[in-house]
């Protein structure tokens, strides 16, 4: 397949009309809807500035690639425009961009598109390539141009075939997987071949990793060179010079990094020691930092959490007893799912938690002891906070003993992970919590139950707005993130209050701005008028992420007006005494919530209705 498979002149737009960021994303977006590639207008563009937010795709050089791949794809295509004046698009270089090449992806992208996509990445390497294009009159000629540079560079990107010792070896990885991936690789293997420099790049892309680096490769390597913005195999790597960068250093300066690997400018990879690579102060706290480990057991609990969190609901819908069958509302159906949600799925939350916190930590051998420790946690009372503190500590540990068994011959080192690490690791995670951890922290979790039983109704409507401003501020960032972790730690406590705060805090943003923008209409552009109707069933089903695209467009006049709304229908919440011991769930669990469902559809509604009347008032009348 062709790059102008994808490329078509109807998705092509000679001189774009926009003078924004945000502005250039639509006129693209547009004409890729047009085009009828789109499923989803409103998903695709949400997708793309999720991507952006992850970090800009203005590669430098007058460049940008935005791009995502996502369900909202109906097929694989390019859209491509050009702008004479330039467009300030955040680059890398903070020059303004004149190339624009929008790829959307599908969810179900097959091998062939994905390289396709990857090839026009390689042609945007080549300075002759970008000037025909921008010097291009006619769409013809952009297509001309893309088939004769094609053709031309489909045998120069062969890898070669030679392992020889002294060999530069690198991999390349964005969270995307379709452009920065295949650019970096390009730059690296240009450079190095302008150097007469021996280099195999492993790409880690959408269509999996490519070009993988061997083990007797490995051996041989001088040093390597990880260009990643996302997670790689990095144990194979240990004992040897590793240089960890953003993928866009390798795109920006592969000759500075090439010959750092070469004079081996770099720290020997001690496995996922915490304390490698001390020359990379950005890396090193990307990987310990706390809310990084936290997060990623946060991310695989999760599916538990809402999973077998409303099948529970669901059990409730029979009487909230239903499942007992010692009780005269007991019904077999309700027993079946609260055992399948409740004494299963959610019984693995705080194990899975601890387990994944310290794989984050420790890497794969740290997974036993976090998952035991979680385990011992959940079981012996000390409940969501024992997890935590079981996952950090069976993750350090481990991380401790790598530490101590390095003193150990090379020959035993095939029974470290296999034996060593799991035994002692289990061993000490689970002595620490069953004698020193659980049962401080099970009088803990008591009190704090108690004293949020006995709060005062000032104190109520306190926590409810600060809970519920929290959802708003960064629509599932790091505080909304913390508000979310406190509320299932509160169910798992007993009290369920709390979370009816935060669910109807995340709620109201998407909700209220899709109010805003139904009653409103000259505030927003049609682009955003769409997208309002999908953050109806997206606030609906507890999706606070749905108002990003707005906040994102508009944040001096969008944040606060979300926090406002949210803090006051978490407040309400609480004034209206409601529980909610369904973790996630939006609109398909209330019905089962503890106090008036009614009171708690109201809080929800004036929380929206004062986000929507707040933006209105504050957003500026929009001119199409």
């Amino acid at each position: 397949m062709k790059i102008t498979d994808l490329l078509k002149r109807d998705t092509i737009i000679l001189d774009l009309q926009s003078s924004t960021k945000e502005e250039v994303i639509d006129e693209l977006i547009n004409v890729l809807d047009r085009s009828g590639c789109l499923q989803d207008k409103a998903k695709f563009k949400e997708a793309i500035l999720a991507r952006e937010s992850q970090s800009t795709t203005g590669i430098g050089e007058g460049i940008a690639i935005p791009h995502a791949k996502t369900s909202a794809v109906k097929t694989p295509a390019l859209a491509f425009g050009r702008s004479k004046k330039g467009i300030d698009y955040q680059s890398l270089d903070n020059q303004p961009c004149h190339l624009f090449f929008m790829i959307a992806a599908p969810e179900g992208a097959n091998e062939t598109h994905l390289e396709t996509l990857a090839r026009l990445s390689t042609l945007l390497m080549n300075p002759d390539f970008r000037t025909q294009i921008e010097n291009a009159s006619a769409k013809d000629d952009i297509l001309a141009a893309i088939n004769q540079y094609e053709t031309e560079t489909t045998d120069e990107i062969e890898e070669s075939p030679s392992v020889e010792t002294g060999k530069i070896l690198a991999v390349t990885a964005c969270p995307t997987g379709i452009a920065h991936t295949f650019m970096a690789a390009d730059a690296l293997k240009a450079k190095a071949k302008e150097m007469n420099v021996d280099i195999k790049v492993e790409t880690n892309g959408s269509g999996g990793v490519k070009n993988r680096l061997t083990e007797q490769e490995i051996a041989d390597a001088v040093a390597i060179i990880v260009a990643a913005d996302k997670q790689v195999e990095m144990e194979r790597f240990r004992g040897k010079h590793v240089i960890q960068v953003p993928v866009a250093e390798a795109i920006h300066k592969p000759q500075e990094l090439i010959e750092r690997a070469l004079n081996q400018d770099a720290p020997i990879y001690q496995g996922s020691d915490p304390d490698a690579a001390q020359s990379d102060q950005n890396q090193r706290r990307q990987r310990t930092g706390f809310y990084k480990h936290l997060m990623n057991g946060v991310s695989y609990m999760l599916p538990f959490v809402v999973g077998g969190g409303i099948l529970i609901a669901i059990s409730f819908i029979f009487g909230i007893k239903a499942s007992d069958p010692n009780d005269p509302s007991f019904h077999p159906i309700a027993k079946t799912l609260m055992d399948i949600g409740g004494k299963n799925a959610f019984a693995l939350m705080i194990p899975v938690l601890a387990g994944f916190i310290a794989m984050s930590i420790a890497d794969r051998p740290g997974f036993a002891p976090g998952l035991v420790g979680g385990y011992l946690a959940a079981n012996g009372g000390a409940g969501f906070l024992g997890g935590l503190i079981a996952g950090f500590l069976a993750g350090y540990l481990v991380v401790a003993l790598k530490k101590v068994f390095q003193v150990l011959p090379q020959s035993l080192e095939g029974i470290k992970p296999v034996l060593l690490y799991p035994l002692f690791g289990i061993l000490f995670t689970g002595c620490i919590m069953i004698f020193i951890v659980n049962e401080p922290v099970k009088a803990i979790n008591d009190s704090l139950k108690i004293w949020l039983e006995n709060l005062g109704t000032g104190n109520r409507i306190l926590l409810g707005l600060i809970l519920g401003g929290m959802m708003a501020f960064d629509m599932g960032g790091p505080i909304n993130k913390a508000a979310f972790t406190f509320g299932i730690a509160m169910i798992d406590a007993g009290n369920f209050a709390p979370h009816a705060a935060i669910m109807a805090g995340g709620m109201v943003p998407p909700l209220g701005l899709a109010l805003a923008t139904t009653f409103f209409k000259n505030k927003f552009t049609k682009a955003e008028r769409d997208a309002g109707k999908t953050c109806y069933i997206m606030g609906a089903s507890f999706i606070t992420e749905g108002a990003i695209p707005f906040a994102a467009a508009d944040p001096a006049r969008v944040i606060p007006s979300i926090i406002t709304g949210s803090a006051i229908a978490g407040a309400l919440a609480m004034v209206f005494n409601i529980g909610l011991p369904a973790p996630h769930g939006g609109a398909f669990v209330i019905p089962i919530v503890d106090g008036n469902p009614w009171l708690y559809i109201l809080s929800i509604l004036i929380g929206s209705v004062v986000t929507a009347i707040m933006v209105g008032l504050l957003k500026k009348e929009i001119k199409e």
